[in-house]
């Protein structure tokens, strides 16, 4: 799926949660008590349009640059040699990264989504109610798994619709790093005595099961980009319609971090994927662009779009929450469980230990930042 197919992905999510705002025709009136008034109406001292203004404008290029150094940083790292891919350290790193995104699913989005869907704008029958956050959540884990699942399927489909004879082919056609030569090689023994016959079957064997993860390190980066995008545009709206120089000042330099380290996490899982040039390009720039588009739709929308509304507390709360859910299950499942069964760590319980303690760094550091943004 390429970066324009993932654009479309997006809108029809938009498209799909905004669709849930009828629930608003059949709700109760909101209580007016004051709360949920536009807060332009009354000023406070944080209160400060150009003010706002100006660090948004600042933001916008900061965040920006923050987001291309985090996702660039594993792509160009695979040039230093104790940050290959084989290497202990990169399996570290890797693993600090997941923490990152774990930590973003827990401590970022999901209780924005409770926030947003358990405000007093909003009225209680439906809302206050039921779990909204929660089981929305969990429908989109459970649709991340579906979604997971069928992209394998017909990706094996595709790259593998020649049989088990063309695997060399196939390896040739997916990776840069497999040559023809060892496709020539597995065909030559293939006509050889006894011995020769069995090395032609583990080689294709070995090389179909590494096509068959490099599938899946290729389905995982563009689930988990899609969920990374949902919040950074949702989080930037809010941003760029904010006049709270109060709430903006501390969020700026948080979302740098915030990005740069989600960059980084989402970086070395598009190293694992071995896209071209082309490809890493569009997601590169994909992720990088999607908070600040967010903060310039967000100052777009300045005069007729207030955060507190209930038609934005609920769409803004329904993105969160599929955005978690996504999160929660891609970082749990697809990046920390795969990498801490596999056999590399597997192998060793002090690397274990060390990756563990690299993950704990990871979410405990973005939990820090959760004070802020």
């Amino acid at each position: 799926m390429a970066p324009p197919s993932q654009a479309r992905a997006l809108a029809l999510l938009i498209v799909i949660v905004c669709s849930s705002s009828p629930l608003l025709a059949h709700a109760q009136k909101a209580p007016e008590d004051g709360l949920c008034d536009d807060p332009a109406a009354a000023p406070d001292a944080c209160h400060n349009v150009p003010k706002a203004l100006r660090l948004k404008l600042i933001a916008i290029p900061t965040i920006l640059f923050s987001s291309v150094v985090g996702v660039c940083l594993p792509l160009l790292a695979r040039s230093v040699p104790a940050l290959q891919p084989d290497r202990s350290l990169f399996s570290v790193v890797k693993a600090f990264a997941s923490g990152v995104i774990l930590g973003t699913g827990y401590m970022h989005v999901l209780p924005d989504s409770f926030n947003s869907l358990s405000s007093p704008c909003l009225p209680v029958k439906p809302w206050g109610e039921f779990p909204f956050t929660a089981f929305v959540a969990m429908l989109a884990a459970l649709f991340t798994l579906m979604v997971d699942s069928l992209m394998l399927t017909f990706y094996n489909r595709n790259k593998g619709g020649a049989g088990r004879g063309s695997t060399a082919a196939v390896a040739d056609h997916e990776s840069p790093e497999h040559s023809p030569e060892q496709g020539g090689n597995w065909h030559g023994h293939g006509h050889g005595h006894g011995h020769g016959h069995g090395m032609a079957l583990a080689k294709p064997d070995d090389a179909e099961a590494g096509q068959m993860q490099l599938r899946r390190n290729r389905v995982v980066v563009q689930v988990l980009e899609m969920g990374i995008v949902v919040h950074s545009v949702v989080i930037g709206l809010g941003m760029g319609a904010s006049q709270s120089v109060c709430t903006i000042r501390p969020l700026v330099a948080a979302m740098c971090f915030h990005q740069m380290f989600e960059g980084m996490g989402l970086g070395g899982c598009i190293l694992q994927a071995e896209y071209g040039a082309r490809m890493k390009s569009g997601l590169v720039f994909f992720f990088s662009t999607t908070t600040p588009f967010g903060i310039v739709l967000g100052l777009a929308l300045t005069k007729v779009y207030r955060d507190n509304s209930p038609t934005a507390l609920i769409v803004v709360g329904l993105l969160n929450a599929v955005s978690a859910g996504l999160l929660h299950y891609m970082a749990l499942v697809e990046l920390l469980a795969a990498e801490f069964m596999g056999p590399k760590l597997q192998a060793s319980a002090r690397l274990q230990l060390v990756c563990f303690l690299a993950v704990l760094l990871g979410a405990g550091g973005m939990s820090v930042m959760a004070k802020w943004a």
